[in-house]
């Protein structure tokens, strides 16, 4: 199939290396069966994460030069905020360290114990802050989402009617906002559409309900609705990102995502108390309110890439279309996955590849791992060790999507990389055997996925990873 060129030259290269499947094995194992346990320098092609692992361009590269180290009032910041204003729209900005920590504060400030928050499906951090609060999360998203064969165009949207359920069953008041994200992570990477936001805007305002944005990933949730949704094709990416965040009344973002940035993250909103009150408490969390927990540099540079981001449609579109070849490969020789095709990464369908495995027996993680010893490649799981327990019953949630995503960093890899990642996950989804289940040996109380430790199953399983 044609690619899309790089809308870029390339000026610094940095070596990686391919090691054996024994080595690979033995590392594997002293990781745990977790890929977020291994070291990087044994990863041929790292497909873990988009978090923080872009390429930053030139122009970024010079912005770290000109960082202002102040510990108060640093020029980077009111650059910072400026961009954010001009890009999103909203009236204020509180900058924070990353993501989950702008999902921290928001949390603290909205939720009160025994209150519900509905979202277009969870994720993982998100849904833990809201019960650190004592909230429950509601999943309100449309029933194509927990389908990996439906192609519904846009399968972020949420359900009007489960959010007009939930308000009848615990009342508005129970209900501080909506988590609405972009290109919705767990189910995919699939994006929501203006029309979906606009009725639930609509929806929202007859209870008094606020809409509070995952922005992590509207640069890309805009690309497609530029794609697909009538009266769109000719609207700029930047015009269609600003109209989004209109529609809501704040966000939450992690900038090393859509931003380009390699850390940084900010809470945005247009209430003023609300801005006031996150003011006060990132001061106590994250640093003085115009660091947030980054340097002077990393401000300037993720201002830059913010910019870069929405400059042009030519990212974007390379972006996407990046995300879109590797899954076009997938798709040619049979392999089971998410579609369409998402943002930021391609979700491998671990139900279909290795059948033989039981969701209790993490089958997921178990091909992940798998994946890594025969390639070399990094991916992550997205299933039921990602889903945790749940915090009244102690039970293992089980989640209709059993994924391993294989996530593409922005600006890093090229054709080359991404074909020779494919045709490993085919070689090894033709010999599915290869690949057994797993059972805990260590197991962290909260956001296990990032920590745990895994052995097989059985000793007989263990033979057969060999």
């Amino acid at each position: 199939m044609k690619q899309l060129p790089e809308p870029f030259r390339i000026k610094t290269v940095e070596p990686i290396r391919m090691t054996t499947r024994e080595y690979r094995l033995r590392k594997i194992k002293e990781a745990g069966y977790n890929t977020f346990l291994l070291r990087s320098e044994d990863v041929y092609i790292d497909l873990l994460t988009d978090s923080g692992t872009s390429a930053m361009s030139d122009a970024q590269w010079a912005a770290l030069q000109m960082g202002d180290e102040a510990y108060a009032g640093s020029r980077n910041f009111y650059d910072l905020e400026a961009t954010v204003q001009n890009v999103y729209g909203y009236r204020y900005f509180v900058p924070t360290h990353q993501g989950r920590a702008a999902e921290h504060i928001m949390s603290k400030l909205l939720i009160k114990p025994g209150d519900y928050v509905p979202g277009n499906m969870y994720f993982t951090t998100t849904r833990l802050h809201q019960e650190l609060a004592g909230g429950t999360f509601v999943d309100v998203i449309i029933d194509e989402a927990h389908d990996p064969t439906s192609t519904h165009p846009f399968k972020g949207n949420v359900d009007i009617a489960k959010m007009q359920k939930l308000v009848d069953q615990v009342g508005a008041e129970k209900i501080p906002y909506i988590s609405y994200e972009t290109c919705v992570n767990m189910a995919g990477g699939q994006p929501i559409s203006i029309a979906n936001l606009k009725e639930l805007r609509a929806f929202c305002d007859r209870y008094g309900i606020k809409i509070m944005l995952d922005n992590t990933r509207t640069v890309e949730n805009a690309y497609f609705i530029q794609q697909r949704e009538p009266g769109y094709a000719h609207k700029s990416i930047k015009e269609i990102v600003k109209e989004i965040c209109s529609y809501t009344d704040g966000c939450t973002c992690s900038a090393k995502k859509d931003g380009l940035g390699n850390i940084g993250g900010f809470l945005a909103m247009n209430d003023e108390d609300f801005y006031i009150a996150a003011q006060a408490e990132v001061v106590v969390y994250e640093g003085l309110h115009t660091y947030g927990g980054m340097s002077g540099r990393d401000m300037a540079a993720l201002a830059q890439g913010i910019r870069e981001s929405v400059e042009t449609d030519d990212y974007i579109r390379y972006r996407v279309e990046q995300v879109n070849y590797l899954g076009t490969l997938l798709s040619e020789a049979g392999v089971p996955h998410v579609v369409p095709h998402g943002g930021h990464a391609i979700f491998l369908d671990a139900r279909r590849i290795v059948p033989h495995i039981e969701q209790d027996e993490f089958p997921a993680q178990a091909l992940a791992a798998a994946i890594y010893v025969e390639t070399g490649v990094r991916t992550m799981e997205r299933g039921i060790v990602s889903s945790g327990r749940d915090p009244k019953t102690g039970q293992n949630r089980h989640p209709k999507l059993e994924l391993v995503r294989m996530t593409i960093p922005r600006r890093v890899y090229t054709e080359s990389h991404l074909r020779f990642a494919a045709e490993g996950v085919i070689e090894l989804f033709q010999q599915p055997q290869r690949v057994a289940g797993l059972k805990f040996v260590y197991e962290p109380k909260q956001l296990r996925f990032f920590q745990a430790r895994f052995e097989p199953v059985t000793a007989v399983a263990e033979t057969v990873l060999k």
